[in-house]
């Protein structure tokens, strides 16, 4: 633990953070104990009381900062609110760090044993203020907004016990387990912080749970929750999909770290949505008609397998920079095209394994995003893929000006790109007998039954894939990197079997985001991408869209002279093809103008075609590495 000590005051010195004591090997001092009643769905407000053991003298008391799985400064102290303090009984002031609003000092009085502290979250009423986590149907608790804790400790190293009170005759599902009653609550066995804010609950009205792993001494279930009970009906077939991503989860990385898992999974049109990690469970969400309207929901169902595979890669093997010993210290984002970008890939490659995609979907979703980060990032001229790694803490995921000069977070469908080529290098290498499933099997299948983060540098990736097949595998990760192109890495795609070419009509897994977003993609053609009422919301840097004038303030109002309907612009691409003009009328804010748009190359959707005469790596990737109807394997 010593290292890690020494690795957190680098960081705050290097980030200029006023620092708490350093953190002493050895446990806090004490449990401490939480209540949160999450029972006032009127005011979507939680009613949060602590006792912190407390000896006399100064204390600093911490509300977490850098959340994990969010990899940024994101806990939402802005909605902490009526922050009381009190010692037997008596009111004790506290006094926030102005160099560190997160962080509260206080002068615990002589003869007092513990802190008691009160305060309320005030969550989102709507969607516009955040993520709405409470509705009247069910709520989404994330201890991670709820509690506040003594700094100059590592997290691993505090009790807590947790208890909740939740709307009567709602039911909850949690990696803490069932809990027990107490009143009309429900008290949770003791755990570490750690343990603790990486376990989530999920409750409501309306519940199912699904056991997606019959039999196996290490239970896995599909804990749903919706708006109304006829949206829990899953079909035995549905059912068996997600049985098969468990399966051939635990057939890649040979090793389970944890001792059960929970998919916490919300159906609904009110609660916010989420796909957040955690090492025993993880938090999935998509709207009504996930499992009625199964053909209609398939980019929905790689939230699954994305998140399951967290469990190995970003929760059991954990970037070195991004394990800090508390939610205070800043992370670093360094490692994030292994966390995420293979998260990425591996989360596609599963969902085809299991039939929760068919192999066409995933191809789309690699024609989709290899088209975007090729044609669509003129950022790559400045801005290096590594450099993406920060952008959690530079922008978190709010709206860009003009995205594909800023960038965003490409790491995560760049980064998959990048799995992708080792992945058919290594089969290229090889003659086909290995692969990067050798390579997730020797990194992230190690330690069997272990579910504390085991640490990783970019020298472990490294050694760890020359164990597979030698290679400069250092040069290889850095060129794609640190460089600028020209281009996205696609080297995988054509590897593996594979053209990206350009069609009129785009691929089903396009066609169904498309229908999703209610919006029509014009990103390889015009440049713009625009909502179903003809609001511009994306435009692309230098494309003809971006030369005439337009951003994504515009609202496109007609189409050479005529109202505008979707239907419309795109036959006046299509037709721009032969000669036809594209003129558009727009309002931009309060005024309206007219803007004409040189284009004459008609409709372009990316499409992945296959290269005849050269070997299909991409489709054996995809391809089950279990019989589809093999029976659960028992440890």
């Amino acid at each position: 633990m010593n290292s890690f000590r020494i690795l957190a005051g680098l960081v705050v010195a290097m980030a200029g953070v006023v620092a708490a004591p350093a953190a002493p090997d050895r446990a806090y001092p004490g449990t401490v104990r939480l209540s949160v009643d999450a029972t006032d769905l009127a005011h979507r407000v939680f009613h949060i009381r602590e006792s912190i053991p407390a000896a006399p003298g100064s204390l600093v008391l911490y509300y977490p900062k850098w959340i994990p799985g969010h990899h940024a400064p994101t806990g939402p102290i802005d909605s902490l609110a009526g922050l009381q303090l009190s010692a037997g009984g008596h009111r004790v002031e506290w006094r926030r760090d102005p160099s560190n609003v997160y962080a509260f000092n206080v002068d615990v009085p002589a003869g007092a044993t513990q802190l008691d502290a009160e305060f309320d979250l005030l969550s989102p009423a709507e969607p516009g203020r955040g993520r709405v986590v409470m509705t009247d149907a069910m709520v989404s608790v994330q201890w991670t907004d709820l509690l506040i804790y003594p700094a100059g400790y590592e997290v691993s190293r505090i009790p807590f016990a947790a208890e909740l009170t939740l709307p009567a005759g709602w039911k909850l599902a949690t990696a803490l387990g069932d809990g027990t009653p107490a009143g009309a609550a429900v008290r949770f066995a003791p755990v570490s912080l750690e343990v603790l804010m990486d376990s989530p609950v999920l409750a409501g009205r309306n519940f199912a749970r699904l056991d997606l792993d019959p039999g196996s001494p290490v239970p896995v279930s599909l804990d749903v929750f919706a708006d109304t009970p006829e949206e829990l009906a899953a079909t035995p077939a549905q059912v068996e999909a997600h049985r098969r991503l468990v399966r051939e989860a635990r057939q890649l990385f040979g090793a389970r770290h944890f001792d059960h898992y929970d998919f916490l999974f919300s159906i609904s049109d009110d609660l916010g949505g989420v796909g957040l990690e955690h090492q025993r469970s993880s938090e999935d969400s998509a709207r009504p008609g996930f499992f009625r309207e199964w053909d209609k929901a398939e980019d929905a169902r790689v939230v699954m397998s994305h998140e399951l595979v967290h469990s190995w890669n970003g929760k059991f093997r954990r970037p070195a920079d991004l394990y800090t010993p508390d939610y205070n210290t800043p992370m670093q984002d360094s490692l994030l095209w292994v966390y995420e970008g293979m998260t990425e890939y591996y989360g596609v490659v599963l969902a085809a394994r299991s039939g929760l995609w068919t192999p066409e979907t995933a191809r789309g979703f690699f024609a989709f995003h290899g088209a975007q980060l090729d044609e669509e990032r003129a950022g790559r001229s400045w801005r290096p893929l590594q450099d993406t790694t920060n952008q959690p803490v530079i922008n978190r995921r709010t709206a860009q000006a003009f995205v594909s000069w800023q960038r965003t977070e490409d790491y995560y469908r760049e980064g998959a790109f990048i799995w992708l080529d080792a992945d058919t290098r290594i089969r290229e290498l090889t003659g086909g007998k290995r692969s990067l499933d050798d390579f997730a099997r020797a990194f992230f299948g190690v330690e069997d039954g272990r579910w504390s983060p085991l640490t990783y540098t970019f020298d472990d990736v490294v050694r760890t894939l020359n164990g597979v097949v030698a290679h400069d595998w250092a040069a290889f990760l850095r060129t794609r990197l640190d460089g600028h192109g020209p281009g996205a890495p696609l080297d995988g795609v054509a590897r593996g079997g594979w053209r990206l070419e350009y069609k009129e009509e785009p691929m089903p897994y396009q066609k169904q985001r498309d229908e999703h977003d209610k919006s029509s993609n014009y990103s390889h053609s015009l440049g713009l991408v625009l909502d179903a009422a003809g609001k511009i919301t994306n435009v692309v840097w230098a494309s003809p869209a971006f030369t005439a004038g337009l951003t994504p303030a515009c609202t496109v109002v007609a189409v050479n002279g005529r109202a505008y309907k979707a239907e419309r612009l795109k036959q006046a691409v299509r037709a721009a093809h032969y000669g036809g003009p594209i003129e558009l009328l727009v309002r931009d804010l309060d005024s309206y103008r007219t803007v004409p748009v040189k284009y004459a190359s008609g409709l372009r959707q990316p499409v992945l075609v296959r290269a005849e005469g050269t070997p299909d790596r991409l489709d054996d990737i995809l391809r089950p590495r279990l019989p589809v109807e093999t029976a659960p394997v028992k440890k």
